[in-house]
């Protein structure tokens, strides 16, 4: 799977993608992420990005032509590649945009902006699509484009050793995930569960369920509320409440 990151600031992003899963799932060849500088595409000798807004006010606007410039020349199929703007103005990013990425067949290329604001003409005219992590302000759209890099590459074959574990990740599943734990068995006077200690398979994925609905509906009611139960699930969930 293809990626492209278009920003002024190649070296924040390189430095992320040079380590751990990611850095393992580029040389495995399972996907591939180019790095773009912006100001590789301006025609002043000053190389620049931005610009005052038109109307006055706070703050630098990007200007528009860099983007224009380097999507018409690197990605001119428009049936080849999507074009993801991070903006606050987009779509909440979450598991299941991220299980839908995973399985696009085209480049997905992240337009990072930067200052106050980006010319809205990139927005309507040439972004595929509107992408928030969040509601909160950000610097600049570097942190969102990795955030969603390691989210949909988690979910591509071959990436995690183990498919199991994004397929128990929290929201996987649309429950918080269960509480983990490792040696050693006592720390500091606090025990691992003994459940875990038992080897009954059976009771610890029981557990591991019920902690599971446990921590959403004390911690992410909404997202509790629209989880589908099953029968073992609906047992639980009442054996939770008696005991709350």
């Amino acid at each position: 799977m293809k990626f492209s990151i278009v920003t002024i600031f190649p070296e924040m992003v390189q430095a992320y993608l040079g380590a751990s899963i990611i850095k393992r799932a580029i040389q495995k060849g399972i996907i591939s992420v180019a790095v773009h500088n912006l100001r590789d595409y301006t025609t002043d000798k000053h190389k620049t990005v931005d610009d005052y807004p038109y109307g006055g006010g706070a703050g630098m606007v990007m200007k528009p032509e860099p983007f224009f410039t380097i999507v018409e020349e690197r990605w001119p199929s428009k049936e080849e590649r999507k074009i993801i703007l991070l903006s606050p103005k987009g779509r909440l990013f979450g598991q299941e945009r991220a299980l839908e990425m995973s399985r696009e067949q085209v480049e997905i290329v992240f337009l990072c902006g930067r200052y106050e604001a980006i010319d809205e003409r990139v927005s309507e005219h040439l972004a595929d699509e509107e992408i928030s992590i969040g509601d909160y302000v950000l610097t600049g759209g570097e942190l969102p484009s990795l955030v969603i890099i390691d989210a949909v590459a988690r979910l591509i074959p071959g990436v995690l050793g183990d498919s199991r574990s994004s397929e128990e990740d929290s929201f996987s599943c649309g429950l918080l995930d269960y509480p983990h734990y490792t040696r050693p068995e006592n720390f500091r006077g606090i025990g691992v569960p003994d459940v875990l200690l038992s080897g009954n398979h059976r009771e610890i994925e029981r557990w591991r369920k019920k902690q599971s609905l446990k921590l959403t509906m004390e911690r992410r009611p909404a997202l509790a509320e629209r989880h589908v139960p099953t029968p073992e699930d609906e047992d639980i969930i009442k054996e939770i409440k008696e005991e709350l």
